[in-house]
């Protein structure tokens, strides 16, 4: 994984595979590419696209603090994933 930022198009296919069921996390995940977009790396988008592999009600969880990485999914807990799900737990 690289540092690199990701190109227009894989953002917006990022964008589309962040669509989420349950309304809480499209706003936390809303409010994420507002202030990130920008600097959004290959390895953020590796992260972010590891989280939207979860169910919504444990991205909810970890986005609210209520369960860890290594709860949810052990495999998980890995720099990219911790660096992403901190930065949407910025905007909450």
């Amino acid at each position: 994984m690289t540092d690199e930022l990701i190109s227009e198009r894989a953002l917006s296919k990022l964008k589309w595979r962040c669509r989420r069921g349950l309304l809480e996390n499209d706003i936390f995940i809303e409010r994420f590419f507002q202030k990130f977009e920008s600097v959004l790396t290959v390895r953020h988008a590796s992260g972010l696209n590891a989280l939207m592999d979860l169910s919504d009600n444990d991205l909810l969880d970890l986005n609210l603090s209520r369960k860890s990485l290594a709860q949810v999914d052990a495999e998980l807990d890995r720099d990219d994933v911790r660096d992403v799900l901190n930065m949407l737990k910025e905007n909450r």
